[in-house]
């Protein structure tokens, strides 16, 4: 259930109806607007309706959510969408945010010289995997808490904020001591025990869609993030598992104005796990950008031919100057700005 507040409702009536919800074992979620103030009433939709807070004071109506999906559904924000700031930088609304870096962190070098590549283009923010799932047991796993400290130096000498993935709960700590997004991968989105942790972390996270998982399975695991109070939540559609073998998954774009039509969550594109090969990432990253994307999660590697992991997908870093010029432009069909704060060259 959400409660709508009146323009005029004051800090002692909206307390008053969250005392009034939890009083009855249900869970209150407030949402301070820039006219209104919503109130979601999270638990027994019968304990709720019989409190009668229609008639309270300060409330203006009470509106069902009928999705499963309560926090994570635009019916939430009543038309509002979520923008978030993270260290400075927008994403989300009208800000359009590029997230580049390699797939793992390989070496110092590697890590320092993509990192000063992509800030001097204008990137938002530093993507790095420290911690990395990998189909084979003998692949490169990454290099742990090596990698957080490389990531950490990176953002150090650029400014960058840092994204990086998270798969097991003993690493969280950790992690929350360099990210500043903590990524969810596609293998862990119907990880509950996680997503709740990361949730209660408080932590921005980036919630990347299962290899096979519909619309409504991402937006359930969302909810699993948003129930624990965690409202910087962003959705990322990184390609799906299909019958097609001409490239490694397919690129969902539908998703992108239907999560926005279904959510009021920022959506943001992986086009490198999607495509699987370098000469597809522009096409897919330009479509996604003029789709109304928030946002692009690209990989990046100074030599890819040398790459650890993924190399055929990472853009050359050398070349993205000009990688982000076309995706701005892209962007800006769609209405939308890049959102940068460069502190370092």
């Amino acid at each position: 259930m959400m409660i709508v507040m009146k323009p005029t409702a004051d800090e002692q009536e909206v307390a008053a109806v969250v005392q009034r919800i939890e009083s009855v074992g249900a869970r209150a979620h407030v949402v301070v607007g820039d006219e209104l103030t919503i109130i979601g009433a999270i638990g027994d939709r019968e304990h709720v309706a019989r409190l009668d807070l229609e008639g309270a004071p300060g409330v203006e109506r009470m509106v069902p959510i009928l999705k499963p999906y309560k926090l994570a559904s635009s019916q939430f924000r009543h038309g509002q969408r979520t923008v978030l700031d993270i260290a400075g930088r927008k994403l989300g609304g009208e800000h359009f945010a590029m997230i580049a870096g390699p797939c793992t962190v390989e070496s110092r070098e590697q890590t320092l010289e993509t990192a000063h590549a992509v800030n001097a283009a204008g990137a938002t923010m530093f993507r790095g995997g420290a911690y990395k799932p990998r189909t084979s047991p003998y692949a490169f796993q990454g290099l742990g808490q090596e990698g957080l400290r490389l990531l950490s130096e990176a953002k150090e000498q650029t400014g960058l904020p840092i994204v990086t993935e998270l798969m097991d709960l003993r690493d969280l700590d950790d992690v929350l001591e360099v990210a500043d997004v903590i990524q969810i991968g596609a293998r862990n989105m119907q990880n509950y025990s996680l997503l709740t942790e990361v949730g209660r972390s408080g932590r921005p996270t980036l919630l990347k869609r299962g290899l096979s998982s519909t619309l409504e399975e991402l937006l359930m695991a969302a909810e699993y993030v948003l129930k624990e109070g965690n409202e910087s939540l962003i959705l990322c559609e990184r390609g799906m598992r299909t019958f097609e073998t001409a490239y490694r998954f397919t690129l969902d774009l539908t998703a992108i104005p239907v999560l926005k039509e279904l959510s009021h969550l920022p959506v943001v594109v992986d086009p490198s796990h999607a495509a699987g090969r370098r000469d597809l990432v522009t096409p897919l990253s330009l479509a996604a950008a003029a789709a109304g994307a928030d946002g692009i999660i690209v990989e990046v590697h100074p030599r890819p031919e040398e790459a650890i992991c993924d190399g055929p997908q990472a853009l050359v870093a050398g070349e993205f100057g000009y990688y982000m010029e076309r995706v701005q432009a892209a962007a800006a069909v769609a209405g939308k700005v890049l959102s940068e704060t460069r502190l370092a060259a």
